[in-house]
């Protein structure tokens, strides 16, 4: 699995998260409105679990598939349904959705810092140290 990719889906997993928390804040008064959330670590998590290290090279599409390929799952939106937090049937909690805003904003600076330190490897190892 290459890092660069999966610091690439992680990336767009919080820009998603991003802009679904933005969107649970711009409808925190909507009647009716349900919280949406972003679900990708979990989803990333099983998908490594699942994953073999032998995975059988297929050069016929009626071959059997060996292994489990080495694909990196995308993240979901998922909307919570199951709470009320106000008399309109709106579930947005302000609160916790401006946490989880600072929660992403770091997390995405932090793989943003990784992906930078991953293109200094590759440039060091094209040009050489000296």
């Amino acid at each position: 699995m290459n890092n660069i990719t999966l610091l690439q889906r992680a990336l767009d997993a919080s820009s998603l998260r991003q802009q679904t928390i933005s969107n649970n804040i711009a409808n925190a008064e909507t009647p009716g409105y349900k919280a949406k959330q972003v679900v990708f670590e979990d989803i990333l998590k099983q998908h490594l679990s699942n994953q073999t290290n032998f995975v059988g090279k297929r050069t016929d599409s009626r071959h059997v598939v060996i292994g489990s390929p080495g694909g990196i799952p995308s993240a979901s939106v998922i909307e919570n349904t199951e709470t009320v937090m106000q008399n309109n049937l709106n579930n947005v909690d302000i609160d916790e959705e401006m946490t989880r805003m600072g929660k992403n904003t770091l997390w995405y600076y932090t793989l943003t810092e990784q992906l930078n330190s991953e293109f200094q490897q590759f440039s060091i190892a094209i040009r050489g140290r000296g």
